[in-house]
C-alpha cells in the first residue's frame, strides 16, 4: 500500500542518514547496571498497539537495547508502560545472570527508570489501584523483581528520558 511503502522510504532515510553513528565502550568505574524503559500508548494508527522500547546500561556503557511493538493493546498510558518495564526486566534479569556467572556483579540493585508515575507506583504496590486488574499476571514480574530486592524503579521526566 502506498501508506507502508512511505513508511519504508522513510526508514530507509533514517538508515542513510545515521551510517556513521555507532557505539564506543569506554572504560567506566562501576558496573551498576541501570535501565530505561518507554512506550508510546496507542501509538499504530492503524491497530492502536504501543510501542515499547528500553536501554541497558553497564556503567556508562549501553550494552543492549530494543524497540518493538506490543503484542496486544494496552487499555492505558500505564498498562503500556508497565509492559514495557516488563521487557526490560526481563532483559536486565539475563544481563545480571550473566554477570554473576562472570563473577562481575557487584550485587546492588539496578535502575529502572521509567517516565509514567502510575507504572512506577504500580511496581511497588500492585494494588494500588483497583482498575489494574486487567493487566496481565506477565507483567507482575517487575514487583516481584522490586519485592526481592533487584531491582528499584525510578521516575524519570520525559525530557531526561534517554530511552525516547
Amino acid at each position: 500500500m502506498i501508506d507502508h511503502w512511505a513508511l519504508v522510504k522513510r526508514v530507509l532515510r533514517y538508515v542513510k542518514g545515521t551510517l556513521t553513528y555507532g557505539l564506543q565502550i569506554t572504560p567506566s568505574p562501576t558496573t551498576t547496571i541501570h535501565a530505561y524503559s518507554d512506550s508510546d500508548w496507542a501509538g499504530c494508527l492503524v491497530d492502536r498497539k504501543s510501542t515499547s522500547g528500553y536501554t541497558v546500561f553497564l556503567g556508562s556503557n549501553l550494552i543492549s537495547w530494543q524497540s518493538r511493538k506490543q503484542r496486544t493493546v494496552a487499555r492505558s498510558s500505564t498498562e503500556a508502560e508497565y509492559k514495557a518495564l516488563a521487557d526490560v526486566a526481563a532483559e536486565v534479569t539475563w544481563v545480571v545472570s550473566l554477570l554473576r556467572e562472570l563473577g562481575l556483579h557487584d550485587r546492588k540493585p539496578s535502575s529502572i527508570w521509567c517516565d509514567n508515575l502510575g507504572a512506577t507506583y504500580l511496581c511497588a504496590n500492585p494494588v494500588f489501584h483497583a482498575r489494574t486488574t486487567h493487566v496481565e499476571i506477565d507483567y507482575h514480574i517487575v514487583c516481584d523483581k522490586v519485592a526481592s530486592g533487584d531491582f528499584v524503579v525510578n521516575f524519570v521526566s520525559t525530557k531526561d528520558h534517554v530511552a525516547d
